[in-house]
């Protein structure tokens, strides 16, 4: 007795076995993504000081380049100080003092998972990750038997998401 293994049968084994391997990072990316929601507010960061010895005369935009922070905006001056949001600069010697929020490391390096680039070599994690994710969107619909009911109402759902996903984009 032969077993035939069907498109839809090797589909699911693919989609199970990679769906366990996948299973751990995407909690990760799900935990990142999460806190990367909240990158505008202080929620896990803690303050942290930091004094330079920079070129003295600065520009503000060379200043916030040089403490890498592109809002830098001289509120007010005192004498060859130069005081911003967060800190102050001494035109005459390029002493800056500054502080910065920042997040814990563990969750630093969590984060920097959504922000890697081809420089990075997270950057094939990325890649194979989201090639996988594209294949899991496409293998879910060889679970079930496209005549059954569940497969239909699966397509409404997946409308729905589509649709949902649009009009957040837009308003």
């Amino acid at each position: 007795m032969s077993s035939k293994v069907t498109v839809s049968n090797r589909m699911r084994i693919y989609h199970r076995y990679l769906g366990f391997f996948l299973a751990g990072i995407m909690a990760m990316y799900a935990i990142s993504g999460i806190i990367l929601i909240f990158r505008d507010t202080d929620f896990l960061k803690s303050e942290k000081k930091i004094s330079k010895q920079l070129k003295p005369a600065l520009a503000a935009a060379d200043l916030g380049k040089a403490i890498r922070n592109r809002d830098v905006k001289i509120d007010s001056v005192s004498g060859d100080i130069q005081i911003f949001k967060g800190g102050d600069y001494n035109t005459k010697t390029g002493a800056v003092n500054y502080t910065v929020k920042t997040l814990p490391p563990l969750v630093e390096k969590l984060t920097h998972l959504h922000k890697a680039n081809t420089k990075d070599p997270l950057y094939y994690l990325n890649i194979f990750f989201g090639v996988s994710l594209l294949f899991f969107v496409i293998s879910s619909f060889w679970m079930f038997m496209p005549k059954t009911t569940i497969f239909k109402k699966g397509l409404y759902f997946t409308l729905a998401g589509i649709i949902l996903t649009v009009v957040l984009l837009f308003f």
